[in-house]
């Protein structure tokens, strides 16, 4: 672990711009700063962890991290990144989604530390409240309209037709008073963020220099791609991998991480997990000597899913995981198995297939495919390729019965080390 939390960041490759000084001022001090968080769904996602994490990391340095839920700005929308205008949500959506996040962001920081205990603080507290008078007299004759079209976020809307909303246009005005409140309140002297929030949080450092006539600090993180480029934190069919576990099962967020490529996986090993130098140098020389063993992309997966679901989530996800290596499918539920063989072939067969002395195995595995006849299916039974719920059928006269099913609506059928197919039973 570094000395300080500069140093811990840099080593990590998460400084990608930062304003004058900062280097310096969170060396020599324990400070108050914080990251925003805005609530337009039900979960924060993977691409949530790099702010809040770091938030952590900030703790765990001394610092005091404050989170914002941002319920006021939630009902605007923030144009940074984004090529359109977003669907604006209703105040008892913004509350709903709140609640998740509140929860998830409540996982990762401590609130109980008794020096530098985190907050979480919902800016529609302020935001709501302060008349429009008063906001356009205080906050915006200190920007000009010049000084704001020229930042990224809004000057890449400008240029397209569909152009930019008056009131997307002010969000940026909003995330700086956002600044000013945390700083009267808390003495919030650093604001962190995306690399895409880089113009929001240079206005909050401008509108507290003007306002306060203190200096105040930013400092902003890469935004995390795939090695070819594309944007993290989807599945290759562009699912986004949620955090809340009704959305992203424990076994497919571990799955993800599982499933990171070798030119990415040191590098969110620094970026996402607190595993210190020595143990990440360790999995970097393995991965570079036993790339096949995914020795690296098996710790990533087991911080990940042991920080955001838990021990017994972690331990679950990686007992599902390796039922497709042929593991023991005893312990898993109908709901794991679903989960588990989701992408795998299925076919349908009625409940009363399995009834009256069940169903043949032989006859199942030449319906499936598996076998391409009967007797390829007898043949492949005898010479002990054949698995039954991963178990090994060497009696090619053997049924399946309700007794053989998983809670009474699957069978696992495979073939070889690897081929499956899954009996969904209907009825």
């Amino acid at each position: 672990m570094s000395e300080n939390i500069y140093d811990e960041l840099e080593w990590r490759g998460l400084v990608y711009d930062e304003t004058e000084g900062v280097r310096d001022f969170i060396r020599d001090q324990k400070i108050a700063l914080y990251n925003g968080f805005d609530p337009t769904g039900t979960s924060l996602h993977v691409g949530s962890l790099v702010p809040m994490i770091q938030l952590a990391r900030f703790q765990r340095f001394g610092h005091a991290p404050i989170a914002i839920a941002g319920g006021g700005t939630g009902m605007i929308g923030d144009p940074s990144g984004k090529s359109e205008e977003r669907m604006l949500l209703s105040l008892e959506e913004v509350e709903a989604n709140l609640a998740g996040i509140r929860t998830q962001l409540a996982g990762v920081l401590d609130f109980d530390a008794r020096t530098n205990p985190a907050r979480i603080v919902n800016n529609a507290d302020w935001l709501t409240s302060i008349s429009l008078m008063d906001f356009l007299r205080d906050v915006g004759k200190h920007f000009s309209v010049n000084y704001m079209a020229a930042k990224d976020s809004v000057k890449s809307r400008l240029e397209r037709e569909e152009g930019i909303s008056f009131t997307e246009f002010t969000y940026m005005l909003l995330q700086a008073y956002d600044y000013l409140v945390l700083h009267d309140r808390f003495n919030c002297r650093l604001q962190t963020g995306g690399s895409d929030q880089w113009g929001n949080i240079l206005a909050g450092v401008e509108l507290i220099r003007r306002m306060r006539a203190t200096q105040v600090h930013g400092l902003v993180f890469p935004l995390i791609t795939r090695a070819d480029g594309t944007k993290f934190g989807k599945t290759a069919a562009g699912t986004s991998i949620w955090l809340d576990p009704q959305r992203t099962s424990p076994y497919r967020f571990y799955q993800f991480w599982l499933n990171t490529d070798d030119a990415n996986a040191i590098n969110y090993l620094k970026y996402f997990t607190f595993l210190d130098r020595h143990a990440i140098a360790e999995l970097a020389e393995a991965l570079d000597r036993r790339p096949e063993q995914r020795e690296a992309q098996r710790a990533l997966a087991r911080e990940m899913t042991r920080m955001i679901h838990g021990d017994t989530a972690l331990q679950r996800a990686e007992l599902a995981s390796a039922v497709l290596f042929g593991g023991e499918l005893e312990g898993l539920g109908a709901a794991d198995i679903a989960d588990i063989f989701a992408d795998v072939p299925s076919s349908e067969l009625p409940r009363s297939a399995l009834q009256d002395g069940g169903a043949s195995l032989v006859e199942l595995l030449a319906a499936s495919g598996l076998a391409t006849s009967r007797g390829q299916a007898r043949r492949d039974i005898e010479g002990g390729g054949i698995y039954l719920n991963n178990i090994r059928v060497t009696d090619r006269d053997r049924t399946a019965g309700l007794e053989d099913t998983i809670e009474g609506q699957f069978l696992v059928l495979r073939k070889g080390r690897k081929k499956y197919h899954l009996v969904r039973v209907l009825g």
